[in-house]
This record gives structure tokens, sequence and C-alpha cells, in this order.
């Protein structure tokens, strides 16, 4: 057993295989004399090991020691040469990763709610907490607190987005700008900022007032497994990620995306396969004309409702999405909807606020990224905890 190796073994092998990488990394550069020379000190070494000869051993390190002292010197900066070296190997390493394997994700809205939860936020009466309270919410729970106070009396005129934080600008901030020539800012995107605090233009304060004081959650932050669909097809039922490039939005004076110019990354439940018939009867969900059977259908079906906007429990299935958008003949009980091929259809848990393929069509085999794997962040929840496995 590894443990129960003696020292001098362990570190035999690891001179081997260190005069080895050096040898190999020099080899081209290197008389044939200094070659055979190493050549035949990392074979007396490797007989030494062989034979467990302590002695031996001992005495070829020393030589191999001394030979990488003379042949290899380490130069001036060899230890920043080689911190940076494990820094791109390690960066290499989460790139391929990230492109082959797994990506990371955020769940910027409500439409999958309550299985995956977006960004939130709440508008409090009180003051930011201390921060230690503060920097163990951010850890647990992703949550981001702020106090933005009016300087004097003064009325919004412009609420934007901005990006910030150096020459790239990394960060998105939400700009406010005052009557009163002041400008604030928030930092995070304007939609979670204006939902939470009813920024507006329009809307005054006076001297003292909160601008912006609570605080906003983050989404949920999950894994893709970018690996599984070039192995097995899609699975209905199943919460998936896809691209909107290519999906042609009709023209039904539906605002908002897809499509998005560049395109946008989704994630929603998989309603129906390619030639699934579909039909809705709220609550509930029906392929080929028998009732939905699947595990995630069969949880969001638990509830029911009309016009429901709260996402933090199940309502079911809707005909309609906030308006009656009438798109893909889904709009009634007795409607149906064939998949073509080739096609997905994607549905939002929050059926009833959700934008999905009954508004803006069905999802091209060729924009599949992946299911949706894991909640890596954050750990807690208010209500209830997403950490782990996506069902």
């Amino acid at each position: 057993m590894f443990f129960l190796t003696p020292k001098y073994l362990k570190q035999g092998r690891l001179y081997i295989k260190e005069a080895e990488k050096r040898l190999s990394y020099n080899r081209d550069r290197w008389t044939p004399e200094v070659i055979s020379t190493f050549e035949g000190e990392i074979e007396r070494l490797t007989d030494a090991v062989k034979s467990r000869d302590r002695v031996a051993a001992e005495i070829s390190e020393k030589s191999l020691d001394k030979l990488c002292g003379q042949h290899c010197p380490l130069g001036p900066n060899a230890g920043i040469a080689e911190n940076v070296e494990v820094v791109l190997v390690a960066i290499i390493v989460a790139l391929g990763i990230r492109t082959y394997f797994l990506q990371p994700f955020t769940i910027p809205t409500s439409s999958m709610s309550p299985t995956l939860k977006g960004i939130t936020g709440r508008a409090t009466t009180e003051e930011p907490p201390n921060f230690l309270i503060r920097a163990y919410q951010t850890a647990a729970y992703g949550r981001s607190w702020y106090n933005v106070v009016a300087e004097t009396d003064e009325t919004v005129t412009d609420v934007s987005e901005e990006k910030r934080g150096g020459w790239r600008k990394f960060f998105t901030y939400t700009q406010v700008k005052t009557s009163a020539g002041n400008t604030y800012w928030v930092d995070e995107s304007v939609r979670p900022v204006s939902d939470t605090f009813g920024i507006q233009p329009g809307r005054s304060y006076k001297k003292g007032d909160p601008i912006a004081r609570g605080y906003i959650d983050t989404g949920d932050h999950v894994f893709v497994d970018k690996f599984s669909y070039h192995f097995r097809k899609p699975s209905r039922g199943e919460v998936f990620v896809f691209l909107t490039q290519h999906i042609d939005i009709p023209n039904y004076g539906i605002s908002g995306p897809p499509p998005m110019k560049p395109s946008q990354f989704y994630i929603k439940r998989l309603g129906g396969l390619p030639g699934d018939e579909l039909r809705i009867a709220a609550p509930e969900l029906f392929h080929n004309g028998h009732r939905a059977e699947e595990p995630g259908f069969a949880r969001v079906m638990t509830g029911h409702g009309e016009n429901i906007r709260d996402g933090d429990v199940y309502h079911g299935y809707s005909n309609t999405i906030g308006r009656s958008f009438d798109a893909y003949g889904l709009h009634s009980p007795d409607a149906t909807f064939r998949i073509p091929e080739r096609n997905y259809f994607a549905l939002g848990d929050n059926s009833y606020n959700s934008s999905d393929s009954r508004a803006w069509g069905t999802v091209p085999e060729k924009n599949l990224m992946g299911p949706g794997f894991f909640v890596y962040w954050p750990f807690l929840r208010d209500r209830e905890s997403h950490f782990g496995l996506i069902k």
C-alpha cells in the first residue's frame, strides 16, 4: 500500500519522474554526452528503487540533483514562471470542462419557479444589517443589501442600465438620475432594481428618503450538462438549456425575447418531443391524448388557477401567458399542436408567467445545449433550498 512505502522509495520515484521531465524538455538542446549521462543516472536510480537498495538510491539521487543543477539551473524568475504555468494549465482545464462537459448558467427570471428561482428582491424599512451578517447572507443566500438615500428633495428623471468596472466594463449597474442633478448607482441590473424598489421616472423623494433600501437575491446558479446529448436523445419532462438563435417569433405583437441578438441561453422544461401532439386543459398538460405522466409535469400540475403571478408554488399549465397569446394554437382546452420533426417544445414551470414555446414556437434541435444538472449556489433560500440535483 502506498502509505506504507518507505520514504526513500517515494522520493526516488519522484526524482525519476522529475529527471525524465527535465530530459524530455531539454533533449533537443543538450549534447549526446549530457543526454547519455542523464539516461544512465535515471537507469541507475530506477534499478536501485526496484531492488529497494537505499544506499544506492540516495547516491543516484545526489548525482541526478547535481546534474540538474549543472545543466538546467533555475533562472531568477523560476518561481514566478512555475506559478504562471500552473495557473495557465488550470485555466485551460477549466475552459475545456466548460466547453465540453459542464457550463455554469444563472437563472435570471421566475419562469421556472419554484423549481428554479430567478433574481428576487425585497424592499425593507430597516437599514442593512452589520457586515458579518451581510457577509454570511451573501455566501449562503447570494444576497446583496442596498441603502441608497436621497440627498435632497428630487424627482427621478431617468433609470438606465450601465456597464462599469474598468476598460472592459464587466459589471452591470443601474444608474438613477434625478432633477437635482444627482446620480445614484445600484450594482444590479435595472429590472430587479425597478421591480424591487419601485424606482421609475417621475417618482419623487424627500431628502433622507430611501431610494433603494432592502436586498436582492441572486438567481439560482446551475451547471448544464453539455455532454449527455451527444450520446442520448433529450427526455420529455427534463429541465434543459437552449439557444434562442434561429427561433423565428411570429408577428403577434409579443414584446421581448426570443429572439434577441446576440442569442441568449434559456432554461425551461422539455414539454414535448418531435411528433408529439400537445394539448393544455388547465392545469393539465396532455401528450398524444394522454395526461402527462413524467414526474416533472406531475409536480407542476399539482396546482391550479387563473392569471396567477406568484411563482412560489406550482399552479399547473395555462393556455395563456399573462395576456392571451394565440401564437401556437394552445389557447383553449380543445386546441392541439403537433411538434415538427427535429424540434422541441419548451414550457416554463411558472406557466402563467413564462415566455416559452406557447408564444414563440419550438426549439430547433441544433439549439439544444444540454440538461440542467445541478444547482451549486446559493446554498440556502428563505423558504426552500434548491442546492443539489435539478428535478
